[in-house]
């Protein structure tokens, strides 16, 4: 009797095991998480900027939300990041159609087939004979004409854009160029390495030994399952590095070789936000950084490299937008103060004035 219950649960345990080397967890995971399919414009998201700039719902009216779906974070992340990037075009269309910049393709001599970034610039940034406005944004997925996305998307365009900076410039007279210093590569779907072959089966390892392995990995998945409901599996990508382009510094220093150092203004005034800063500490300049401390208040420096005062704010993304009329007053002053004999100086490029990174 005793080997007959014996035989009986032998073969559950059989059948248990072949089933389960039937189901493909991982095609079961991915039926949790929603595909990572999100819409292409802002009608298709149901989002739209109103008269304040301000994104919303088309029909509620309630500001973006990232939570759209509860205890799936990596979808929601990814729903969000699909959003910024059709945010981001929505600004270029911005530079071009509302502030009537022109596109510039670098590298300059590009040929047709290679990895390609771009700048925007008026009509007049190089031929203005008196004064240019260069803006530059920090570091990360912010590209031309931004300062922040996420002030962008749960804030305004006016704070989380350079179109408030572009539209006074012109007002006052400026010529402007507006930097990309993060489209430093194009991204291509990795292709397979058709030498890399698959590990050989183990087929000849004892059955005992191969039974515990996949025992050790089913158990793997399920944990993993459990735990993350279910990441799947995304293209593979490969960044082809754009043409001495390929950093922020690179791409800064190429535009001032072959832009703003061959312009014909008497004055060149830069706005840069956080990281892109680096590269103009060596210039006169005025550095707004967070600070509980009022508006333009005396901020003791990290570094000895210009004059830091408070932007009014603690929040890093905002100080750009707080300081915006402080920044103008500053390059009013500057030009009332400068005398004629270094306002006809000429522009210099980076091989015969710069202080090199590694110097700093």
């Amino acid at each position: 009797m005793a080997q007959l219950l014996e035989q009986e649960e032998k073969e559950k345990t059989t059948a248990l095991k072949d089933l389960l080397s039937r189901i493909d967890l991982d095609e079961l995971m991915k039926k949790d998480e929603p595909p990572l399919n999100f819409p292409e414009t802002l009608d298709e998201f149901e989002y739209a900027f109103n008269e304040h700039g301000q994104l919303r719902h088309i029909h509620t009216g309630e500001p973006f939300v990232f939570n759209y779906k509860e205890d799936l974070h990596r979808w929601n992340q990814k729903r969000y990041e699909a959003l910024g990037e059709i945010i981001t075009k929505h600004v270029y269309e911005r530079l071009e159609n509302d502030c009537n910049l022109k596109k510039k393709i670098l590298p300059v001599d590009a040929t047709e087939d290679e990895p390609k970034s771009f700048i925007y610039m008026s009509e007049d940034a190089l031929t203005n004979p008196e004064k240019i406005m260069v803006l530059i944004q920090g570091s990360g997925v912010v590209r031309a004409g931004q300062w922040a996305r996420r002030l962008i998307i749960n804030e305004d365009l006016n704070s989380g854009t350079q179109i408030p900076f572009i539209n006074r410039a012109k007002e006052e007279g400026y010529g402007v160029i507006v930097l990309n210093p993060n489209e430093n590569s194009l991204e291509v779907e990795k292709v397979p390495d058709p030498a890399k072959k698959p590990s050989p089966d183990a087929s000849d390892e004892p059955a005992e030994k191969r039974e515990k392995k996949e025992e050790r990995e089913n158990k793997k998945k399920k944990d993993f399952y459990e735990k993350y409901r279910n990441p799947q599996k995304e293209r593979e990508m490969e960044h082809i590095p754009i043409r001495e382009n390929s950093t922020p510094e690179e791409h800064t220093l190429y535009v001032w070789d072959h832009f703003i150092s061959k312009s014909l203004a008497k004055n060149i005034f830069i706005v840069a936000h956080s990281y892109g800063g680096l590269s103009f500490v060596n210039l006169h300049c005025c550095n707004w950084v967070s600070s509980r401390e009022p508006l333009d208040t005396l901020v003791d420096p990290m570094l000895n490299d210009c004059p830091r005062v408070s932007a009014g704010t603690e929040k890093h993304e905002l100080t750009s937008w707080k300081s915006f009329h402080s920044i103008f007053k500053f390059f009013s002053d500057a030009l009332k103060d400068q005398e004629d004999e270094s306002s006809s100086s000429p522009v210099t490029t980076r091989s015969s004035h710069r202080i090199k990174n590694e110097d700093l």
